[in-house]
This record gives C-alpha cells, sequence and structure tokens, in this order.
C-alpha cells in the first residue's frame, strides 16, 4: 500500500467524521426521509437486495429494508464470518427475530438465518465514508466491504450524504468500486473510466 494514499485516506476519513458528527439527529432523519424516498423509486425492479445495517452516523436505509420486506422482496444483510474472517450474506425475513448484534455492534442477521451466495444479488446497498464520481469509495479503514464487493453481483450502489460525494478521493487497484451513487438531493451514475 503506497502510505501516501494511506495518509490521504485516512485524513480524508477524519475530516468526514468531524462533519458526521456535526450533524444534528433531526437533519440526519430528514435526510434519510428523503434519502428512502429516492431509494423507493429507484428498486422497484430489484428482486434480491443486499441491504447493510447503517451505524448511528450513517443515513439510515432501514425503512426501506422493512418495506422491501412486506413486499416480498428477497432481503439480505452481510454478516461477520469469524471463521473466515471476512463479510458473506444472509436473507432475513423477520427483523423481529432475524436480527442480531453481530461483529463491532452492527446489526446482522442471526444464525438461524440462511447464507446466500453473493452472486445472487441484483443491488446491493454500500455504506460508505465517501464516494466520487468515478464510482471510488472510501470505506472505514478495514477493507471488509472492498472484499465483499469483489465477489458479489449486481448493481452496486453507494449510499451517502451529499457533502460526502466528492469530485475525486483517494484510491488504489484493490478499493472496489460501485455504479451509483444516492444522496437524499440525487442518484448519480459513475462516470465511465
Amino acid at each position: 500500500m503506497d502510505s501516501s494514499i494511506a495518509n490521504s485516506k485516512s485524513d480524508l476519513r477524519a475530516h468526514i467524521r468531524a462533519r458526521l458528527e456535526k450533524i444534528s439527529d433531526a437533519v440526519r432523519a430528514v435526510e434519510s426521509i428523503g434519502l428512502c424516498e429516492r431509494l423507493q423509486a429507484q428498486i422497484p425492479s430489484a428482486h434480491t437486495i443486499l441491504f447493510f445495517a447503517p451505524l448511528p452516523d450513517e443515513l439510515d436505509v432501514w425503512p426501506v429494508l422493512e418495506m422491501s420486506l412486506a413486499l416480498g422482496v428477497n432481503c439480505a444483510l452481510p454478516f461477520f464470518d469469524a471463521e473466515k474472517k471476512t463479510y458473506g450474506a444472509k436473507t432475513i425475513q423477520t427483523l423481529a427475530t432475524d436480527i442480531v448484534a453481530g461483529k463491532f455492534g452492527v446489526r446482522e442477521p442471526a444464525a438461524s438465518c440462511a447464507e446466500i451466495p453473493l452472486n445472487q444479488f441484483n443491488l446491493i446497498l454500500v455504506p460508505g465514508m465517501a464516494f466520487d464520481f468515478s464510482g471510488n469509495r472510501l470505506g472505514r479503514g478495514q477493507g471488509f466491504y472492498d472484499r465483499l464487493l469483489e465477489n458479489a453481483s449486481g448493481i452496486k450502489c453507494g449510499v451517502c450524504h451529499d457533502f460526502q460525494l466528492l469530485e475525486k478521493i483517494p484510491s488504489e487497484p484493490h478499493d472496489a468500486k460501485v455504479d451509483f451513487m444516492l444522496t437524499p438531493m440525487r442518484c448519480v451514475r459513475r462516470k465511465k473510466d
């Protein structure tokens, strides 16, 4: 790993984290509603979706997960496979019984949920600290989502606040790209390389 790129990523993470900490719960709630409305308009044809369990500083996509389950869409969440030290995906059917606290305190499917191959999705919602117009993603620094996305099929849609969508972010060849970026205000298709 190039140390200058690693330092640039670290600096950008710190900058974005500081901005996220300044967002009030009320603003995050309003922006989450806007994002969910935009997301609902974008996914009517998706039949197998990999959601993510939002962290407290991320936009809340949980209402779309609830709606999708009610409509009979095949929904899944990532789970941490401690043996492989990587993430996979498991289907969920009932939020009340299928969700547990997982690795890093993130909500994930219970052990009883069925695993689903990563090549079965036609839409994957992807969290990130920042995205750029070329589809590059800055994660939280562990590389877990990069490895998950490496084996995943379907359209990859980054989810973020508008200020997290930047012209250019530092990236490396192993960093996974997304096809679209969805914010409370817009949906942006990545520029072709």
